[in-house]
């Protein structure tokens, strides 16, 4: 028996003379000849894995392969996601963006949740701007909206002084919405951010 990952030697595939094996109950047994190591693991109905083939004499374990390979996969499964779903991305919008430029904005937006970020949306009021909130809520509704195939919202709108905002996360298991036909492919740079201030 041998797994396709040549990166894991098991019973007869392992190339040490000796071997520091550790049984089925995880006791350490100290230095073993490969040839005793292999014949406790058939005996038992099991097989011998290199756990630790850097070590001298390499570690063995008297182990179920398959068992290992499925919890070894899931930690890698897992330290993907961890890898993946690190950073927090902001949009910076104005309440009077022009409805192509919000497209745009939408698409970069996508672009981050399917790269597995959070992405914080914020319309700055300045001015005159403030006495029209209602208008900063209907976009970040749309966005919601329109993202609604590849990102959750997390809560309400919130506004703080002059800004209003929205966290979306990726939606896990969703499938990516379809670009609309003809939009053109977002670039990956940062959204230009409006100046701060009244």
């Amino acid at each position: 028996m041998y797994h396709q990952d040549k990166r894991i030697r098991i019973n007869r595939f392992i190339t040490s003379p000796q071997v520091r094996l550790i049984d089925m109950h995880g006791t350490m047994l100290g230095v073993r000849p490969l040839a005793e190591a292999v014949a406790m693991a058939k005996g038992a109905n099991l097989d011998l894995v290199e756990i630790s083939p850097q070590a001298n004499p390499p570690v063995c374990k008297v182990m179920d392969f398959n068992k290992f390979l499925y919890e070894k996969e899931k930690q890698d499964r897992e330290n993907r996601k961890k890898q993946k779903a690190g950073s927090l991305k902001e949009i910076r919008l104005n309440p009077r963006i022009a409805s192509h430029d919000l497209q745009t904005k939408i698409k970069h937006i996508e672009e981050f949740l399917k790269e597995h970020n959070k992405v914080r949306v914020t319309v700055v009021f300045r001015g005159r701007e403030n006495q029209h909130k209602n208008l900063g809520e209907e976009i970040l509704l749309s966005i919601r909206d329109n993202l609604s195939a590849v990102g959750v919202v997390e809560g309400k709108p919130q506004l703080m002084g002059n800004r209003m905002s929205i966290m979306l996360a990726p939606a896990h298991g969703g499938k990516p919405a379809a670009p609309a036909a003809g939009a053109p492919k977002p670039q990956a740079q940062p959204a230009p951010q409006p100046p701060q201030g009244a």
